[in-house]
């Protein structure tokens, strides 16, 4: 078969049944010599195809705009599977076994219908901030219990107007029975507040009075779908640095919105894919290279890329119509709190952040963030899954027992397995604060009361300081804990369905060991019973344990005395105070608080530090994504040296690496030279396990493959010597699939104690 041939398989949910639509499916694909099948089921209507990748996309082009007239298509999700050689394309028998679950929809991006009517003088919803259809709108963020009917959401208290009643009732209307309609006439509307909560404008008054407000450089927290943003133009660099400096997040780039797919391709580069991501109902920040800058220059500091997304409601389409340049659009929140959904809480949790308040009366049932994306090698590679994607389950092979996993610390989401479904949280964030380890209960509670399931057991991180571990020792069910790395791999192989024996190569920044230890840099063989650690990085000691985080100067020493003892400091003393240098060196002769770690994300961190200066920073990876900048300048498959030594597990001895780098900074080579051999440098030591391992499949997880050039250069890499990689496409690569391992993980659990108690 050949290697071009690929299996994309489609899940398609909205009006698809009963309007023609597998024989219109059965007629493009055979038009198209694409090979496999269609199928109604109780979930939606899956499509598998098989054929070239640029004719497999030609077909989705064409099913979204030759679909049937009376088909409506609310969401599709897409994912790169191994072809299996079919031969032909069939319809299927529709397929009524299973669980009849009740899927909830994400929130939709405004269809060009509606926004054709916003724009329209001549129709009754013209500059109507709150239009929406059967095709979009929200659905996740004004669901209370299920069904999803009108009296079940937050539109309860709007009572339908005559011709909104009219349109919802008829099966012909595109309206026909879309929960959230309204007009002008019934529906919610738009209120300015000040600082205080005094109403200083309403409706379309309103949103010009926030427009004008923006324009003179005022910071303006924003009601929007799942929550606030806060806004501020992105040309105004002391608008900018003000919002910075009130919302007290010093580097961490602002996400931007853009009045239309033009303008960014103005300032940024974008391909294709990521057109077609920027524009698809999902509608998340895309993540693209700078061209042009004019925006100022605190929005990203000292990063390549600009995190871009278009307007995706009503609301946002007319401000930004209004304005026409692009505007900061962050979250509502303080640093490492969730994102506030109520305009009163705004109030109090916003106050000196915002001058004034755009807000309405259509409450929020549930925090939902913007999702964020990057594109790698033509796929989507979620980074942060929540608005457009989130309740959207991963089918995974086998039906699971109701398993509830917790997710980790940061990133935090939390899962639920219904059958063959597991069911994905929205972002929930780092529980660092009380409101966010509030937020994650209330998820759970959430969670668990929309699919009303209690679950079998509970699913955890093997931390036991994690606020997810702990209270999921408090809930009463029986509790399952999965280590860190494993559930890294299981999630990675469970969106991508692939089987055991797998070789997973998961490196992140933290993760709790089996031995105690702070483990990072590891290649775990997992089979159909459990893991097994077959190699990881050289351990080095973390002067100042959790510290080192923020401070890769730390890393820097730790690595250099495990390389060259107490003379680390003839290479990095000058980073400290005589102070700091005589207590460090105490902790790391005496072992005290400096833990043992194999992390990919601190040995990251520790060349940071020695190639481009980056001592501190203010949020984990910062280095790491400045060192992946550098090696995005020069193209070279030069790699530095490195050992691969015996034992059980095997040990990648980075010492002959860092030796090379220094001499490299010592003879003063370019930082973006070095900074791309030491890519290469990890790549080639993932090829050389491989080899040792003999396993053909190799899964690629953990925050570290959020770093672009490492993650492309790894799947070619490793193709090229024979292997089949898999990476993370819908679900994140870091901390945020967590809790999808940690199910697939319990579940493996429950199936092998079956198996055992049969036997």
């Amino acid at each position: 078969m050949s290697h071009s041939v690929q299996r994309l398989r489609l899940v398609i949910r909205g009006a698809v049944q009963g309007v023609g639509f597998r024989p219109f499916v059965y007629r493009l694909a055979t038009e198209l010599g694409l090979r496999s099948w269609v199928l109604n089921s109780v979930q939606g209507v899956f499509i598998e195809l098989e054929g070239e990748p640029p004719t497999l996309q030609r077909f989705v082009k064409r099913l979204y705009v030759e679909k049937p007239p009376r088909a409506s298509i609310q969401s599709m999700e897409q994912s790169v599977l191994e072809p299996v050689g079919y031969t032909g394309f069939e319809i299927r028998h529709s397929e009524h076994t299973g669980e009849k679950t009740t899927l909830i929809l994400p929130d939709l991006a405004t269809c060009p219908d509606c926004v054709r009517e916003i724009f329209d003088p001549t129709n009754r919803r013209y500059r109507y901030p709150f239009t929406n259809c059967t095709n979009c709108g929200p659905r996740y963020s004004i669901i209370e219990p299920l069904p999803y009917d009108h009296p079940n959401t937050t539109m309860k208290a709007f009572n339908m107007c005559a011709r909104c009643r009219e349109e919802y009732e008829n099966p012909l209307d595109r309206r026909f029975h879309a929960q959230p309609n309204a007009c002008p006439e019934c529906g919610p509307h738009l209120e300015l507040w000040n600082e205080q909560g005094g109403v200083l404008a309403q409706h379309d008054t309103a949103l010009r009075r926030a427009a004008e407000a923006i324009r003179e450089g005022h910071i303006v927290a924003i009601k929007g779908l799942g929550g606030f943003h806060l806004v501020a133009d992105a040309r105004n660099e002391q608008a900018v640095s003000t919002l910075r400096e009130r919302k007290r997040r010093e580097e961490k780039p602002f996400a931007l919105m853009y009045p239309s797919l033009h303008l960014v391709r103005v300032h940024c580069r974008v391909n294709e894919a990521e057109e077609r991501v920027l524009v698809s109902p999902e509608s998340p920040i895309v993540l693209l290279r700078r061209e042009q800058d004019d925006v100022a220059p605190s929005v990203a500091p000292n990063n390549l890329f600009l995190g871009v997304m278009l307007p995706y409601t009503p609301l946002h389409h007319l401000l930004m119509h209004e304005l026409g340049f692009p505007i900061v659009a962050t979250s509502g929140n303080q640093s490492d709190e969730p994102i506030c959904t109520d305009e009163h809480e705004a109030l109090q949790r916003l106050a000196g952040i915002a001058d004034l308040f755009l807000v309405h009366n259509r409450p929020i049932a549930r925090h939902v963030d913007d999702s964020v994306v990057r594109v790698l090698m033509g796929r989507e590679l979620l980074l942060r899954r929540a608005r457009g994607y989130a309740p959207l389950p991963v089918l995974v092979k086998e039906p699971l027992p109701p398993l509830l996993g917790v997710g980790a610390h940061l990133k935090n989401t939390v899962a639920l397995s219904i059958g063959r479904q597991v069911f994905i949280s929205q972002h929930i964030g780092d529980l660092e604060t009380p409101q966010a380890l509030q937020a994650f209960r209330r998820v759970i509670t959430d969670v668990k009361a929309l699919w009303e399931h209690q679950p079998q057991a509970v699913a955890c991180d093997l931390h036991p300081d994690y606020l997810s571990t702990q209270t999921a020792y408090q809930m009463g069910y029986s509790v399952v804990p999965i280590q860190h790395h494993a559930a890294h791999v299981l999630s990675c192989m469970a969106e991508n369905e692939v089987e055991p024996p797998v070789l997973g190569i998961s490196w992140d920044g933290t993760g709790y060991g089996t031995d105690g230890t702070v483990w990072g840099g590891e290649f775990l063989l997992v089979t159909t019973a459990s893991f097994e650690r077959f190699a990881h990085l050289r351990p080095f000691r973390l002067p100042g344990g959790d510290r080192a985080v923020k401070e890769p100067r730390r890393s820097a020493l730790g690595v250099l005395y495990e390389l060259l003892g107490e003379r680390a400091l003839e290479v990095v003393g000058h980073l400290f105070t005589d102070s700091e240098r005589r207590l460090l060196l105490h902790m790391l002769r005496q072992g005290i608080h400096s833990p043992v770690t194999t992390s990919a994300g601190r040995l990251f961190d520790a060349v940071a530090s020695l190639v481009h200066g980056r001592q501190v920073v203010n949020d984990e990876g910062q280095a790491a994504m400045e060192l992946e900048f550098l090696a995005h300048r020069v193209r070279s498959d030069e790699a530095y040296p490195f050992a691969l030594l015996d034992g059980c597990p095997y040990v990648l001895d980075w010492s002959p690496t860092v030796q090379a780098i220094l001499e490299d900074v010592r003879s003063g080579v370019e930082p973006a030279q070095i900074a791309v051999r030491f890519h290469n440098t990890l790549v080639e030591m993932m090829v050389a396990v491989a080899r040792r391992a003999g396993l053909e499949r190799v899964a690629l997880s953990g925050g570290c493959f959020q770093n672009a050039y490492l993650t492309e250069r790894a799947v070619r890499r490793l193709s090229e010597a024979g292997f089949r990689p898999c990476w993370h496409q819908r679900v994140p690569p870091n901390d945020g699939g967590i809790a999808l391992g940690q199910v697939v993980g319990a579940g493996w659990f429950y199936t092998n104690a079956s198996h055992e108690s049969r036997g």
